[in-house]
């Protein structure tokens, strides 16, 4: 039963990357909403908002989605979306922001 109760508190957040985003953005918002965390690793204002974001979402694992991006290592995903700064939070409900 405590394993259980790990792996939930945690089964709604995700990394997303290029090759995923469309399945696990995209897709999955069709069903639940997706809040998208756009950051990066030097971005000092990302490492105060991130674990807010995610202790915000724990507790809600079959309402919603926590994806996070690392805008460095995704770059087509942040120019295709305009992200000019970060951090920045998206929400995408039915294939769209």
């Amino acid at each position: 039963m405590e394993n259980d109760n790990l792996i939930s508190t945690t089964s709604n957040i995700i990394n997303v990357n290029e090759e995923t985003f469309m399945g696990e953005v995209i897709e999955i918002s069709k069903k639940k909403p997706v809040i998208v965390d756009f950051w990066a690793p030097w971005c000092e204002p990302c490492k105060t908002l991130t674990p807010l974001l995610e202790n915000a979402v724990k507790g809600f694992e079959k309402e919603l989605i926590l994806a996070k991006i690392d805008i460095d290592k995704n770059q087509n995903i942040a120019a295709q979306l305009r992200i000019q700064s970060i951090p920045t939070i998206y929400t995408f409900f039915e294939g769209k922001v």
